[in-house]
């Protein structure tokens, strides 16, 4: 069974008795939007024509929404958020809607789910969603896997998204950047150029591929430039005359590891006979 298939059947398990409901026609105004709705941008131009649809044909599939027993004249959107916004952009007054009794964590499920089915939320939104359910429903990794019928890792290389600086995460969400770019940033040791990176990457339409061989090489010159101020701390000259003293008086190769205030030092022996020679030096008997 497929991921899509299984995510479809959490939905319907979830508005199981909606279809069997009466449909009725509920105020525009009297309709707030689902605040655990995972959709943060719609686009104008789709929307448009949806309202264009809807003015010639009407509205042909009804909202779900639900009525909280705090507000009893005030709906609150469970899905549908797009035939909504467009009835209003259509000029309408009313919309054909289900009802329905479903609690607060089954609503944003339901609204998780909706969006997730139609798959064309960008990868921040989606990664959003997951870590709505996980922070409000406590679910974890696991419970969202199973619930969306995702692997945990698809879910984890989304959640890592997040762990990304806003200016990046804004680049994401306009579709500068795709999830494969903004995966291999998230690779990149130094976080002080993850920004910058990026920008390269958007002024010079770097592939993925392109950018992983930059991040890697970008991660060796870190690594190589620690080696070589660890490498210049420890050649000081103050350090190269305590290792020439050392090894003038053991007669073989010492070495001398600074670590910032500590270190360790190293005396090279070629034989049992040249350790215990060493040994007796340092006035060490093993006997």
């Amino acid at each position: 069974m497929t991921s899509k298939a299984k995510s479809t059947m959490g939905a319907e398990k979830l508005l199981r008795d909606e279809d069997s409901k009466q449909v009725v026609e509920i105020n525009l105004d009297d309709i707030r939007p689902n605040p655990y709705q995972p959709r943060h941008s719609f686009d104008s131009k789709a929307l448009r024509e949806l309202a264009n649809s809807i003015q010639a044909s009407g509205v042909f599939q009804p909202i779900i929404v639900r009525q909280p027993v705090s507000k009893a004249n005030q709906y609150e959107l469970i899905a549908g958020e797009r035939r909504y916004r467009a009835a209003k952009m259509a000029g309408l007054h009313t919309i054909p809607a289900l009802i329905s009794q479903l609690n607060d964590a089954e609503t944003m499920e339901a609204a998780v789910i909706e969006n997730l089915q139609r798959e064309d939320l960008t990868p921040l939104e989606e990664a959003q969603a997951y870590d709505s359910l996980m922070a409000k429903l406590n679910f974890t990794q696991a419970q969202v896997s199973e619930k969306l019928g995702k692997s945990r890792p698809y879910i984890a290389n989304y959640l890592r998204l997040l762990r990304l600086p806003k200016t990046i995460k804004d680049m994401l969400q306009a579709g500068d950047l795709s999830m494969g770019q903004a995966r291999t940033l998230l690779a990149l040791k130094d976080r002080h150029k993850l920004i910058p990176l990026a920008k390269r990457v958007v002024s010079e339409h770097l592939t993925v591929r392109q950018l992983e061989n930059l991040v890697n090489r970008l991660n060796e010159q870190q690594v190589s430039k620690k080696k070589a101020l660890t490498n210049t701390h420890k050649e000081s000259p103050y350090v190269r005359e305590i290792e020439e003293q050392l090894q003038e008086k053991f007669g073989t190769k010492a070495v001398i590891d600074q670590k910032n205030k500590g270190g360790k030092i190293e005396i090279n022996y070629v034989s049992n006979d040249d350790l215990n020679r060493i040994l007796n030096l340092l006035n060490i008997s093993l006997d």
